[in-house]
């Protein structure tokens, strides 16, 4: 599978609105295995925080994944595990090993390294496409993205690298349904919310590449429906947040440079880890993907 759209690495920083960064991630090249069958290793990418965004390993894992199957099979599910915090700026190798290939299904497992560590850990299954009934949920009725400000505009004025970040260096336009929560928590005190998204720039007709994008961009935004529901926001002092595990089905081909709904559901919250779903709509209300993650949450002081 192709899922290279990248010859450069993206610049470090950028305050012009591009997805430079998320096809940065995506650019792979081969590895030596020393462990499995295969082996890439791609780059993490510019955060302003000290460890390395968890949607880097989450896309770049899916992108190994899928190159490791013919092209008659389409990845269908991926369950992972964030074993340690990554560093950022620095390559990260992926192995993949072949479990088992089948008629209609096929198995991969992931790991990831970096400084001679396991970091995460995946397994992933594939289906060769097939006819059959096709029903789902429908999508909620929300205001359209062009009525909703964009990051940048909520952060209009706002000096500093994580204003910056979360305006113009995310790849991806995202708007609040229910208000954003960079600086405070807006809006009520809830544990769902859905938030508008769409890669700035047009991604290549790969529908590999946008798996990869839904992959990706879900991380950012998957745990801020327990914040909103205490009232906090990712500015708050002493708030620590990390991911810990990691499931996603992917159900239809859309595209993630066109607007999607992301609909997120806080499921539990309890001894500082909570339990998020969410579920991607394209425009006309298909189910792309669905999203189950659990994060750990210190609110600090």
């Amino acid at each position: 599978m192709p899922v290279n759209p990248a010859t450069n690495p993206a610049p470090h920083r950028t305050t012009e609105p591009t997805s430079a960064t998320f096809l940065a991630a995506l650019h792979l090249h081969p590895a030596e295995a020393e462990v499995y069958d295969e082996a890439w290793a791609a780059e993490t990418q510019y955060v302003p925080w000290p460890k390395a965004f968890g949607g880097d390993m989450v896309a770049q894992a899916a992108a190994a994944l899928m190159r490791s199957v013919g092209e008659d099979r389409v990845l269908h599910s991926m369950h992972s595990y964030f074993l340690r915090p990554v560093d950022v700026g620095a390559v990260v190798r992926y192995e993949v090993e072949h479990l088992r290939d089948g008629r209609g299904y096929s198995t991969r497992h992931v790991r990831a390294f970096q400084n001679g560590k396991p970091v995460y850990d995946a397994t992933a299954s594939f289906q060769v496409p097939e006819d059959g009934d096709d029903d789902a949920p429908a999508m909620p009725q929300v205001p359209d993205p062009e009525e909703l400000p964009s990051a940048a505009h909520v952060l209009a004025g706002m000096e500093g690298p994580a204003a910056e970040y979360w305006s113009t260096g995310r790849s991806f336009d995202m708007r609040h349904v229910e208000g954003p929560v960079y600086i405070e928590a807006v809006g009520p005190m809830v544990a769902h919310q859905a938030v508008w998204v769409k890669a700035f720039d047009r991604l290549p007709d790969d529908p590999d590449l946008h798996r990869a994008a839904l992959a990706y961009v879900c991380d950012y935004t998957i745990l801020e429906p327990l914040l909103r529901s205490r009232g906090r926001a990712w500015a708050d002092p002493g708030l620590v947040t990390a991911s810990l595990d990691h499931a996603m089905w992917f159900h239809r081909e859309g595209r993630a440079d066109e607007w999607v709904l992301y609909v997120q559901d806080g499921c539990s919250l309890q001894r500082n880890r909570g339990l998020v779903r969410g579920q991607f709509f394209d425009r006309g209300g298909r189910l792309l993907a669905t999203v189950a993650q659990e994060g750990m949450i210190r609110p600090g002081s």
